[in-house]
């Protein structure tokens, strides 16, 4: 099955770490809201615990989305399955916790259709490439053993591990690139030279995408262009159907999804 051909009338909608708007961000709970909407892709950030554990997690650190402190990389696995992830969002997620990626996998193993966009968040600076290496490999090794090779974008913030996954896997995997490129950090090849897509961040010119031209550069170089979260509404929604969005990720995929239908623009 091909899971990445759509027509020109249909844009995917993808949940950015879960239906993030209403559920605590990058919870199963979060994750689990999104699919029930049938959304088309799940995007969540993926770190290593003091462990060696892969949780899903965006920041560095606990704190703004949990009740400790610290950082994630200095605590067990078993440490951070105690900390609340739900109660900064509302005493109703009081119970939610910080999921490991095999829970993740294991919930959408099964799943049809759902495609899944993994960023990855151990970056190779200095004194941690060996070990941001090796939680990538990890992380592709776990995407080919749950099925998901085809159905799989890889995305990072970092230019040289962008790099080290073309080198060593061609284009085995789908990735996820960024524009402005300055966004990736220090990087030596084009990133639309092996990239599959490209979150076009929004522009002077544009409230939500980067200018037409680099789109269409995009698209010239075979390399779709993807909309950010900070779409939220029918003005986003224009702007992203005017530039040739072929994806938008969100926060409230509720309603990018109740007006891109309304428009005839998702199944």
């Amino acid at each position: 099955m091909n899971y990445w051909t759509q027509s020109t009338r249909n844009i995917y909608v993808a949940a950015h770490r879960g239906w993030c708007d209403k559920y605590p961000e990058n919870t199963m709970e979060a994750f689990i809201a999104a699919e029930k909407l049938d959304v088309d892709q799940i995007e969540t950030d993926v770190r290593i615990t003091k462990d060696g554990e892969l949780v899903l997690i965006h920041d560095a650190a606990v704190d703004r989305t949990t009740n400790g402190t610290g950082l994630v990389c200095e605590k067990t696995l078993a440490e951070l399955k105690e900390l609340d992830a739900g109660s900064y969002k509302g005493e109703e997620f009081k119970n939610c916790r910080i999921p490991t990626f095999v829970e993740f996998m294991e919930h959408f193993k099964d799943h049809p259709t759902m495609t899944i966009d993994i960023e990855l968040k151990e970056y190779p600076t200095e004194g941690r490439e060996e070990l941001a290496y090796s939680v990538c490999d990890r992380v592709l090794k776990m995407v080919d053993e749950y099925g998901y090779t085809d159905r799989v974008v890889i995305n990072t913030f970092s230019g040289k591990l962008h790099e080290y996954i073309f080198k060593k896997y061609g284009k085995k995997y789908r990735q996820h690139v960024y524009f402005p490129h300055s966004c990736m950090g220090e990087y030596t090849l084009e990133p639309y030279s092996y990239g599959y897509c490209c979150c076009m961040f929004k522009s002077e010119e544009g409230k939500y995408m980067a200018p037409a031209e680099e789109c269409e550069k995009a698209v010239s170089m075979g390399v779709q262009p993807w909309a950010g979260a900070s779409v939220r509404g029918n003005e986003g929604i224009d702007e992203c159907v005017e530039k040739g969005a072929v994806l938008i990720t969100c926060n409230n995929p509720d309603v990018i999804l109740q007006l891109l239908r309304e428009r005839g623009l998702h199944k």
